[in-house]
C-alpha cells in the first residue's frame, strides 16, 4: 500500500487477490475496491477476511488474462504475488493496463529468480515441468523483463526490493509449512506421494535450500516491488 501509495476515495483492483491481504489493506485505507482470483476457495477466505475487517470489497471469481472491468476503470491496479502465475504475461500486463487510467499506477510485488522463492520455483520445476511454452513465473521479477513488459505503456518505473520474514523452527517446520500453504509445493508432493524415494529426496533438497536464508527462527524471503505511470 506505501509502495502504491494508494489513498482514501481511489479505485483499486487488487489482481489474483488471493485472500485479500492487499484489497483488505486498501479498503481500510477508504479505498474503492474490487478483487478478482481464478480460486473460489480463496475468494471465500477474502470475503471472511474482508467481513473481520469490517470493510467492504467487492470479490469476483475471474482471469487476469480477461479482466471483466471496462477500459480505464480504474486508479491503481496491483498485485501480490499473483500476476506472475498467468501463463500468457503479455495479455495479463495488457489487460491490467487496458482497466487502469492513464496517469493511473501499477504497481506489484514478484520473486526474483536468484533469491530463496525464485530458487525453490527452480527446484520445483525440476521435478514438476512447466506447461511447455509457459515462462518461468521468476521472470517477472527480474527487472529487466519487467521494463520489456511494460515498454512504453508506462512511464517512471521505479523498483524496490524488501523481505518479508517468516517465523519458522527449522528448515522441516518451514518445509512442512509449504506443503500445506503452498500450491506448487502442494501439487508435486501430491504426485510424488507413491513415490516414497523421490519424496524424499525432493524434502531433503528443499530443507537445504531453506537452511542458508533461516536464522533466529525467521527465514528471509527478498521479494522485488515494481511500480509505474501509465501514459
Amino acid at each position: 500500500m506505501e509502495f502504491a501509495g494508494v489513498a482514501a476515495g481511489e479505485r483499486v483492483l487488487d489482481v489474483a487477490c488471493g485472500t485479500g491481504v492487499v484489497a483488505v489493506t486498501a479498503a481500510r485505507r477508504g479505498a474503492e475496491v474490487q478483487a478478482l482470483d481464478l480460486s473460489p476457495v480463496l475468494l471465500e477466505r477474502g470475503h471472511h477476511n474482508a467481513n473481520l475487517a469490517g470493510v467492504q470489497v467487492e470479490f469476483t471469481e475471474g482471469d487476469v488474462e480477461a479482466l471483466p472491468y471496462p477500459d480505464a476503470h480504474f486508479d491503481v491496479v496491483m498485485s501480490q504475488f499473483g500476476h506472475m502465475f498467468a501463463p500468457r504475461p503479455e495479455l495479463a500486463i495488457a489487460e491490467m493496463l487496458r482497466v487502469l487510467k492513464p496517469g493511473g499506477r501499477i504497481a506489484f510485488s514478484t520473486w526474483p529468480p536468484e533469491m530463496f522463492t525464485g530458487r525453490m520455483f527452480l527446484l520445483i520445476s525440476q521435478y514438476l515441468s512447466p506447461p511447455p511454452g509457459v515462462p518461468a513465473t521468476t521472470d517477472w521479477g527480474n527487472p529487466a523483463l519487467v521494463r520489456d513488459r511494460l515498454g512504453d505503456a508506462v512511464r517512471d518505473l521505479t523498483f524496490l526490493r524488501e523481505i518479508m520474514a517468516s517465523p519458522a523452527l527449522s528448515p522441516a517446520h518451514y518445509r512442512t509449512a509449504f506443503e500445506r500453504t503452498a500450491a506448487p509445493v502442494i501439487k508435486l508432493v501430491e504426485m510424488l506421494k507413491d513415490d516414497a524415494p523421490k519424496l524424499t529426496a525432493f524434502r531433503a533438497e528443499l530443507e537445504a535450500l531453506i537452511a542458508p536464508y533461516l536464522k533466529n527462527n525467521v527465514l528471509r524471503q527478498d521479494f522485488l516491488m515494481s511500480r509505474a505511470i501509465k501514459c
